[in-house]
């Protein structure tokens, strides 16, 4: 199992990295990325932090990828601070998306879509089919989630994102221990949603396209 979206006290999480880390194993997962909340002030400790724990993850058999979450910043910010992200270390790139349960600015998801360096926008809320096709056009995943608020909109993004031809995660957001999802967690939220068997058992299997990508960097 796969999640690349997870929190620990690095921002608002209630677990240490490493205590995330071990629940996650003991769960089943074998691919995890720590994406902690980020603006430009926590930036570089993040990043920091997280790269030291790979070394820990891998001894509890989890390949560890260093991700970030950019969160409510100026949708004119986030393509600036995702290249200063990779150059730094991240592998990866989340963008805090338009949920309908938080003030994000407007626009947020078209900056995130439209940013070379963004890999995923989580809870983008009602997206639009415009944003959801420039996802698509540049190989930006969209997230369905379980968390508690954001997943009002999960029908939602399913239907734009098979319109659009969008690619998927199920992720959990998870912040606390009783937040992570097991396999048959994973699989309800996936049918919640309203994918079919096919396209749940396609979508909550790790893609070897994305873990390249992070692997690359």
């Amino acid at each position: 199992m796969y999640d690349f979206h997870c929190h620990t006290t690095l921002s608002d999480g209630g677990m240490l990295p490493i205590e995330l880390i071990r629940r996650m194993a003991v769960l089943g997962y074998s691919t995890v990325a720590i994406s902690d909340h980020v603006d430009a002030t926590n930036l570089h400790h993040v990043i920091d932090s997280v790269s030291r724990l790979k070394p820990s993850a891998s001894l509890f058999g989890v390949n560890l990828f260093c991700g970030v979450e950019i969160t409510h910043v100026p949708p004119e910010e986030i393509p600036g601070i995702a290249r200063q992200a990779k150059e730094l270390g991240a592998d990866l790139v989340l963008v805090h998306g338009e949920t309908t349960v938080e003030p994000v600015a407007g626009g947020t998801n078209e900056a995130a879509v439209r940013a070379p360096d963004v890999d995923i926008l989580v809870h983008p809320g009602l997206i639009s089919h415009e944003d959801a096709s420039i996802a698509a056009e540049n190989d930006i995943y969209l997230e369905i989630t379980s968390r508690n608020g954001h997943n009002r909109t999960n029908g939602h993004l399913v239907k734009v994102a098979r319109d659009t031809g969008c690619r998927m995660l199920v992720q959990s957001d998870a912040h606390e221990p009783r937040d992570l999802l097991d396999s048959t967690a994973k699989w309800l939220v996936a049918r919640g949603a309203g994918l079919t068997e096919e396209e749940a058992e396609r979508v909550l299997a790790p893609d070897p396209d994305l873990i390249r990508r992070f692997s690359r960097l």
